[in-house]
């Protein structure tokens, strides 16, 4: 799935209070419900963010999921198995409600991706090398003036393998062709607890674009984190981490809802 992006206007406004009543939420992790950092590693639980994820699991009735580019093992560290559906590695993995797991199989040409990645890496330390399995990472946070030089080797690869690049915030990334995050969100609502429900998506980065064209399909919105100013397909905008977590909150201490 490709999503065509559309500009909506700038600024883009806050949501709406979140009405459980109705809804399914799918949440991305890293700059939604967790800050970016330099090394994905460093990420680990919180106890504020674990407390409103279960919370908003049971008043969602259980219709809440994490779809990311993590993998499946690394959202349920991050948190703390707090949410029970998940897409991982941007919708390669998936683990429903219920806890069957459905993995695409790896590309055999990640393993020359890998090499090549780590060979940049070795070459300049700064560059972080990220292997999930069904893709590879390259992070350039800590030294933004190897994008061009990082992208430039990644489409390079893309064209000499059957890989699929995806660029995203300070990092590209050589992914297993399959389901992207969009397609995730439209398996999960074709499953209980979801189906019949408004899908409300929240994500920061260009590979969550997918995923606000899905919602927006199935007859809810998109929310973008961040990113003032950028042409998108969400409806709505939040500030940041922080702002995230407050809307969520308020929809599970409002009981009025």
């Amino acid at each position: 799935m490709t999503a065509q992006i559309l500009a909506f206007p700038d600024p883009l406004p806050c949501p709406p209070p979140l009405d459980p009543v109705g809804c399914a939420l799918f949440l991305d992790l890293d700059g939604v419900l967790a800050p970016i950092v330099a090394r994905p590693t460093d990420v680990g639980p919180d106890r504020r963010r674990t407390a409103i994820l279960r919370g908003l699991s049971e008043r969602l009735g259980r219709r809440l999921a994490i779809v990311s580019g993590r993998t499946l093992a690394e959202v349920s560290a991050i948190t703390e198995d707090a949410v029970s559906a998940v897409a991982g590695v941007h919708g390669l993995q998936r683990r429903t409600v219920l806890g069957d797991e459905i993995n695409a199989v790896p590309d055999p040409g990640l393993d020359d991706a890998v090499a090549v990645f780590k060979a940049l890496a070795r070459a300049q330390p700064e560059l972080l090398v990220e292997e999930k399995g069904l893709s590879v990472a390259l992070h350039y946070r800590a030294h933004p003036a190897a994008c061009e030089a990082v992208r430039e080797v990644a489409r390079r690869l893309e064209a000499a393998t059957r890989l699929v690049l995806q660029e995203g915030d300070m990092v590209a990334e050589l992914r297993t062709a399959g389901a992207d995050k969009g397609q995730a969100i439209h398996a999960f609502m074709a499953e209980w607890p979801f189906t019949g429900a408004r899908p409300i998506f929240v994500g920061d980065d260009l590979t969550d674009e997918d995923g606000f064209m899905a919602a927006a399909a199935a007859g809810g919105y998109g929310v973008l984190v961040g990113s003032p100013g950028r042409q998108t397909l969400a409806r709505y905008r939040l500030a940041d981490v922080p702002a995230v977590l407050d809307w969520l909150e308020a929809a599970i201490t409002d009981q009025t809802s």
